[in-house]
């Protein structure tokens, strides 16, 4: 095979690898178009995910600039050749896309396309996509030069492999919107019985003092004093609950600042001192920087509602391609072989499956009065 200064065997496994490689869907689609224009020496690449409405929930190209598919307009609805790929699951290759009776036009801003060839992803029987490429790129004096039987056979591979990638990356998806849902109901049981009760103590305190301001006012002043305490104990719940709600800005801070920023708003909303440095440190894939996050917020629960500790230091360090997270505290500690009666049972199996889901390992030193460490290393990737 011959597409470009990056053809081969090389080239297509490293465009396969990278579209494995990517969580998110969109990455994954940007991944396939990008790869199969590069592969298949295209000047644009297109994938479409077809809504159930004649339109498309997600269109991506590669080759158009921003400005460009700014200046286009609307997604493409599902009809001309995109609706008989679609339709009929069987891929198309046009030596010139405007001379075909199937063809409807296109936005002025549109580039002008020529040359085409597109077929749809299949999961089974299911036409999940849709993937085509347009104006093949050839060097001269060769002149002219449309796609290739071989190139059809180089696009059905992708597709192949994008279809896997595309359903994985969904799942993956679908799994963190129910992790997400799952810590969310387990916030608002723990608000409800933790800021309830103080809520709930709050109100009776401040009845208790209010019949004791004339008759006793020393006590009603101590009843108030507890008024006060009661107040703060609720305000340092509701702040330490608004830092596990709001969404971690991984994508846009990094691990490390997004570690940093949420323990120091602990740090204020705690009595403990709450401690956080990083070594040497370097990105990680996406999952397992969530992994290692979900962890430190999960000690740091653990920790800060059930040990009494005076202080919580956590450190994240490299450690050869990967990263190695400890959380450590000086409280009441507990024995792990007895976690059930300690009350952490459902939190440290929720940590060891975050850690073995991204291929790394949990440890856990704890006895009682000893203080607690956590420990949880990934070999990255």
């Amino acid at each position: 095979m011959s597409h470009g200064p990056r053809s081969g065997l090389a080239a297509v496994s490293s465009a396969l690898l990278a579209m494995s490689r990517h969580l998110e869907v969109r990455d994954v689609l940007k991944t396939i178009v990008a790869s199969a224009r590069e592969l298949l020496g295209a000047q644009y690449a297109a994938l479409g995910v077809p809504d159930d409405h004649g339109g498309f929930a997600q269109f991506v190209v590669d080759g158009v600039s921003d400005e460009q598919w700014r200046a286009i307009g609307p997604l493409p609805r599902q009809h001309g050749i995109l609706a008989a790929m679609l339709r009929e699951a069987r891929s198309e290759r046009l030596a010139d896309v405007r001379t075909d009776p199937r063809f409807e036009g296109w936005p002025s801003a549109h580039p002008e396309l020529s040359d085409f060839l597109g077929l749809p992803i299949r999961d089974g029987d299911e036409v999940i996509g849709a993937l085509f490429l347009a104006n093949k790129t050839c060097p001269k004096p060769e002149g002219t030069c449309g796609f290739t039987e071989e190139d059809e056979e180089l696009l059905a591979i992708l597709a192949q492999h994008a279809a896997i990638a595309l359903t994985n990356a969904r799942l993956y998806e679908r799994s963190r919107e129910l992790t997400i849902a799952e810590e969310r109901s387990r916030l608002a049981h723990e608000l409800h019985d933790a800021v309830s009760q103080k809520l709930f103590s709050l109100r009776l305190t401040a009845q208790a003092a209010a019949a004791l301001v004339d008759r006793d006012p020393a006590r009603a002043k101590g009843e108030l004093q507890q008024v006060a305490a009661l107040a703060a104990e609720a305000a340092d719940e509701l702040r330490a609950a608004v830092v596990e709600l709001r969404p971690a800005a991984l994508d846009e801070d990094g691990l490390v600042a997004t570690l940093r920023t949420q323990i120091q708003v602990l740090d204020r909303a705690h009595t403990a001192r709450v401690t956080f440095a990083a070594h040497g440190f370097r990105a990680l894939p996406a999952a397992q920087e969530e992994a290692l996050l979900r962890v430190a917020q999960e000690a740091l629960h653990n920790a800060l509602r059930h040990a009494d500790p005076q202080h919580v230091d956590v450190t994240l360090d490299r450690r050869g391609c990967g990263a190695v997270l400890r959380i450590t505290d000086d409280g009441t500690g507990f024995d792990p072989r007895t976690v059930r009666r300690a009350g952490r049972h459902l939190g440290l199996v929720s940590m060891r499956d975050r850690a073995s889901g991204v291929g790394g390992r949990l440890t856990v030193e704890s006895a009682p009065g000893k203080g607690t460490a956590i420990e949880m290393e990934v070999p990255g990737g």
